[in-house]
This record gives structure tokens, sequence and C-alpha cells, in this order.
């Protein structure tokens, strides 16, 4: 099959579908990104585009997003325009609609179905924005995300096909939508994400690796910020650190913001909340590791006796899923999509995202009887491999969603079925 893969920043939520692709060999995979530093790669070609234009910084509000994904499709669409002319015609088109990459593209390919993925419907209520108290909502948030969800309008007409990681993610979209939208997970490599009991992690300043027999608990997110919890993960700091003396925090995460409004100091939140807490904390007992390589990330896991996530209500992050995965047991936020995962007292335990306290205490009854939580990592291995499992539960499905748009003769063969 001649796949076209659309993501700005490859492979974004195709990582596993275009590396089990590749591996497969026998099909064409061209994927279209704005990433410049993606190396060769065989059984693929990896093509740039640039975006068309940008809005200027003082563009009128609500209409600054739909110029910028305007300028982003158009850019892809000509990109694409060069593929064809060049004589690279798909057979499907996969790709985000968040940033507007799939716009324009059945004027490149009017006949070529296009699945597209529905990540997250801009809310003003029930959702990120105005969550969080100590983030007000501008009284111009329910105007502003109206106006941003024009991307998405446009998009479920140009698709043929719509999909969504989580049932919650997909019912952030209006109804008429969700007709058009099938929900399965990207899927989690569980084959490959499993705890590790000799697991280790080299702590520099320690001057010796930290195993499980440590008490280590762990905090990770692509970046430290509010929509993650990283404000109330570092208000329960103390008092973690205060009832265990001998437990270490080890934390990943840039200084950067992926999601919400930027910090205003320097150093970002990290920076802000280090000021807040001050001399409250043991800081010899906190390891802030930054961005880790992703082998670095699973030993991380794989020695942690408590791994905390936090989350407002919000796209559910592959960390959470891969943690479990890895039989870590886990204290999350009791937040709606965090319980389409996380069952509390059975594969994992929920918390108050707004009581740093309420945080503290849990983390400290699990690092202090960690046998009296033995069940939960299991149970949620368990359940992320009978219900997010990439080879057995995710692949197959997205292959027949796939299949069901092509000609038989190009469709490709779904593992397990005869």
């Amino acid at each position: 099959m001649k796949i076209l893969f659309v993501h700005q920043n490859f492979p974004g939520q195709y990582r596993e579908l275009f590396s089990w692709l590749r591996a497969q060999g026998g099909h064409e995979l061209v994927f279209l990104t704005q990433r410049k530093d993606v190396p060769v790669m065989e059984g693929a070609r990896i093509v740039t585009y640039a975006t068309h234009h940008k809005p200027a910084k003082d563009a009128y509000a609500l209409t600054q997003y739909w110029e910028e994904c305007a300028g982003n499709g158009f850019g892809c669409a000509q990109a694409a325009g060069k593929l064809r002319k060049d004589g690279f015609t798909p057979d499907i088109i996969l790709g985000h609609v968040g940033w507007g990459e799939l716009t324009f593209l059945k004027e490149i390919w009017p006949d070529v179905p296009i699945i597209g993925y529905f990540e997250y419907y801009f809310l003003a209520k029930g959702g990120s924005v105005g969550f969080d108290p100590e983030f007000p909502a501008s009284p111009h948030a329910p105007f502003t995300m109206h106006a941003r969800n024009a991307v998405n309008f446009a998009n479920i007409q140009t698709v043929d096909k719509g999909h969504s990681p989580t049932q919650w993610q997909c019912d952030t979209f209006p109804a008429a939508f969700k007709e058009k939208i099938y929900v399965k997970h990207d899927g989690i490599r569980t084959d490959k994400l499993k705890p590790d009991p000799d697991a280790q992690v080299a702590l520099g300043r320690l001057g010796r690796p930290v195993t499980k027999d440590d008490e280590i608990f762990t905090y990770m997110a692509r970046n430290m910020e509010p929509t993650r919890g990283f404000h109330s993960f570092m208000r329960a700091l103390p008092h973690i650190l205060d009832a265990r003396p001998n437990a270490r925090a080890l934390i990943i995460g840039g200084s950067e913001v992926s999601y919400g409004k930027k910090s205003g100091s320097e150093g970002g939140y990290r920076a802000e909340m280090e000021k807040e807490v001050g001399d409250a904390v043991d800081w010899s007992r906190v390891h802030f590791l930054g961005r880790v390589p992703y082998e670095d990330y699973q030993k991380i896991i794989q020695v942690s006796r408590c791994h905390i996530y936090l989350t407002v209500p919000f796209v559910l992050s592959w960390s959470c899923l891969e943690a479990m995965s890895m039989g870590a047991t886990i204290v999350a936020s009791d937040v709606a999509p965090v319980r389409e995962a996380i069952e509390h007292g059975k594969t994992g335990l929920l918390v108050d995202f707004f009581d740093p306290k309420d945080i503290a205490r849990k983390v400290v009854d699990v690092l202090e009887r960690p046998g009296t939580y033995a069940h939960l990592g299991p149970a949620a291995r368990k359940h992320v491999v009978a219900h997010y499992d990439f080879m057995k539960v995710c692949l197959p499905e997205h292959l027949r969603q796939m299949n069901a748009l092509v000609p038989k003769a190009k469709r490709i063969e779904v593992p397990g079925l005869k």
C-alpha cells in the first residue's frame, strides 16, 4: 500500500504504526512533516514542508489560530502537489487535523481517502480551560475556543474517517463529528514495556545507581507545567520528603510549556515552584533529570515505587499508560480522562488534583507500605495489555479502518486473522 503520513512533529501519534509498517516492508511510505532533523531511514521517505504563512504577533485573536493553521495547510498542500507532480499518489492519507495540515489535501488528491486524527475539541468548559482557579480563564475564552475549532470543523468535512485515541477525547467533539470518528488508542508496546526488577538508574549526585530496593518516587511530563499538575506535585513534595526521610524524587521533563499559559519567570514553572516551596524541601533528595532518552525513562519508571501522574481534564498522556504497562503503582489525578484508564483501588490510586496534602498522603502510604499496594501494578499492566496493547488490540483495528477505505487488492493483512 502507498501511505502518506502527515504530522508536523514526526512521528507524533504514528510512532508505532509507522514503525510497524516499515518493518513489514512492501509498502511505499511517505511522511510529510515540518521537522528538519529526521534522519534518513530505510523503508520510508521523509519529506519536509514549510508553513506558507505565520500570523503577525498582533493578529486578531479570533482568527489567529485559523490563520496559522491555514498557513500550515497550504504549505503542506504545496509539498503534496510536488509529490503528485513527481508521480506519487497515495492509496490513503493518515494525518493529524489539529494544525491544519490536512485541510487542503483533497484539492491535491480528490479521490484519495483520508483518516484524520481528532485529538481534542477546544472546550471553554469541561476541559483544561478554566479547570484550575489558580489560572482563571479569560472572559473571552468561550469565543477564542470556539474560533479555534474552525480547524476541526473544516477538517471533519475533509476527512473520510476520523480517529480519536480515547472515548473522553472523542466525547469532547459535537455529536455530528462522532458519527465519523472511531475510538482506538494509538497503541502501547506492552511486549516491550514491562516491569524489570533488576533495573538500575545511575544518579551522579548519589554516587551509586538506585534500584527497586530504594525508596524512589517519580513524576514525568513533557514539560513541567500546570496542565500536567506540576504545581500540585511540587506543593506535595515537602510533605512526602518530610514523612519519608529516605525517599528520593526523580523528575523528568523540560522547562518549557506544551499546553496552557507560559510562565512569567525565567526558568519557567520549575523556577516558580522552587522559589515557592524553598527551604521546605530537602533538595539533595530531588533529582531534576530533564528530558531523558526513552530507554532511560523506562528504567526510571521501572525502579519507581510510586509514580505520580497529574493532569487537568485534557489529552491522556502516553506516559500514564506506559507506566501502567511497566507495572508501576500510580497515584493520579481524579479527572475524567484518567478515570477512563485507571480504576481507584484496582489499577491505581486517584487523588484530588487541587489537594497537595491528599497527593502526599497517598504517595507516602505507598512508599511506607508497598506490600499493601503490590496488587496495583500487575493489575494496571493487565488492564493496559487487554485494552491498549499495540500489536493485539490497537493495530488490528487501525488496519481494519484503513482497509475499509481502499480497494481489496491494496489491503493490509490484519495480524491474527487468516
